[in-house]
């Protein structure tokens, strides 16, 4: 297996496995998401940036994860270090490949894309309904750090 930055040839197997990633976001949080479609410029602006991109992995010639990868600064606030990171966007490998040390290798190439850019830590987020995905993230050294709340306006 090898990880790689994508390239335009990946993107029908990135927008498969979008899809997968939010059949998931629906089925957990379906107040807050929905189905939806990722034309060919959203990820031409991924692979254009100079702040992202999507790293793939492949075994076999076919792509079977993903790690799509931004590096942000944080807010300029009195009370915060100035600090910048690496944020995962999203992170998926296909459903019959997990349990495999994939989305461990997308992790590691995750990390040094963040320290190759100059990041001083990684975050991301995670659905607290999805266990495998917190287990997955603590054995990656991830520990939380806050919690969102929120309460609906209209209900």
């Amino acid at each position: 297996m090898i990880i790689r930055k994508a390239d335009t040839d990946d993107i029908p197997a990135l927008r498969e496995m979008y899809r997968e990633l939010e059949e998931d976001a629906v089925s957990y949080q379906p107040e807050h998401f929905v189905l939806g479609y990722r034309d060919d410029k959203f990820f031409r602006d991924i692979f254009e940036s100079e702040t992202q991109d999507i790293l793939v992995a492949e075994t076999e010639g076919r792509v079977v994860g993903f790690s799509h990868v931004m590096i942000l600064r944080q807010k300029d606030v009195p009370c915060l270090k100035p600090q910048s990171l690496v944020y995962i966007q999203d992170l998926d490998v296909r459903s019959k490949m997990r349990g495999q040390g994939i989305g461990t290798k997308l992790m590691d190439a995750s990390k040094e894309y963040g320290a190759a850019n100059g990041a001083d830590f990684i975050r991301t987020q995670v659905f607290p309904q999805n266990t495998d995905g917190l287990r997955f993230y603590e054995r990656c050294g991830f520990r939380e750090m806050m919690k969102t709340i929120e309460c609906e306006l209209h209900p």
